[in-house]
């Protein structure tokens, strides 16, 4: 996607998607879709339930592949390599593609070690270069003020929206280069919705992230671009002001206000 604003981020893609068609079994979940994504900017995705946003979602990092009987077509570039091209490490790719669910999910662990988990799966060994990281994610998702005088405590004592904001901690803590969100406020109250789409927006100065939402005053707030998906086609994608005022498909128009599509 171009961006007509002042390019306010890094417009080189980050991720490229050609041609993919996906199925799990014998339906088809998702239907030639093709689209590249910048560097450094939030792309939303929205549309109905069971439309494909979270399955296009989680080809990103291979979360599919944990599922049996699904078959992809097309190709997937991350910085210009092919995710799904044979020998690639998918550990690897987690590390640089990583992600956010629609549910917090912390470890049943202390704060710190939630954290630190990545890191140490990764080869970290040294306390004081965990401690550094723990400290310098825990900032980045704009926490470390509320738990640092706690980092030895239970992650599950913590309230819903901090629980988020841990698990965004957990997940930059490996320093990815992309950050997938699938509905990241979706269980939050508006407060802690608030805060998790201030934090995203400060976050995209340093990752390429993307979001999947219901919520389409949350795509309009957030997102430098967004894709509308029905029916696993992606039938509009654009920068996210033009999309919203003036969609080229009448779909997308009936969809954004609330007809039947």
């Amino acid at each position: 996607m171009t961006n007509e604003n002042n390019q306010p981020h890094d417009q080189r893609p980050s991720i490229t998607i050609n041609d993919v068609s996906f199925w799990y079994g014998d339906n088809p979940a998702l239907r030639k879709i093709s689209m590249s994504i910048d560097r450094h900017s939030i792309t939303s995705f929205i549309g109905p339930s069971g439309c494909g946003k979270t399955t296009l979602l989680r080809l990103m990092n291979r979360m599919n592949d944990l599922i049996p009987n699904t078959r992809l077509k097309g190709t997937i570039r991350i910085e210009g390599e092919d995710i799904y091209s044979t020998g690639t490490d998918v550990t690897q790719l987690r590390r640089r593609v990583g992600m956010v669910f629609q549910q917090p999910n912390p470890f049943p662990k202390s704060i710190y070690e939630n954290v630190a988990y990545g890191p140490r799966i990764h080869g970290v060994k040294s306390g004081d270069v965990l401690d550094e990281i723990v400290e310098r994610s825990l900032r980045k998702a704009v926490l470390w003020d509320e738990v640092q005088e706690q980092l030895g405590k239970s992650a599950l004592r913590l309230s819903a929206g901090q629980q988020q904001r841990l698990c965004i901690a957990r997940a930059i803590a490996v320093e990815p280069e992309v950050l997938l969100m699938d509905e990241p406020c979706s269980s939050l109250d508006p407060v802690a919705t608030s805060r998790i789409e201030e934090l995203i927006l400060d976050l995209k100065a340093d990752y390429t992230i993307i979001i999947v939402t219901h919520n389409m005053q949350q795509a309009a707030r957030v997102s430098d671009y967004t894709g509308f998906i029905l029916m696993g086609e992606l039938v509009e994608a654009g920068i996210t002001d033009g999309l919203f005022t003036t969609p080229h498909d009448i779909r997308t128009e009936n969809y954004i206000t609330g007809r039947s599509v």
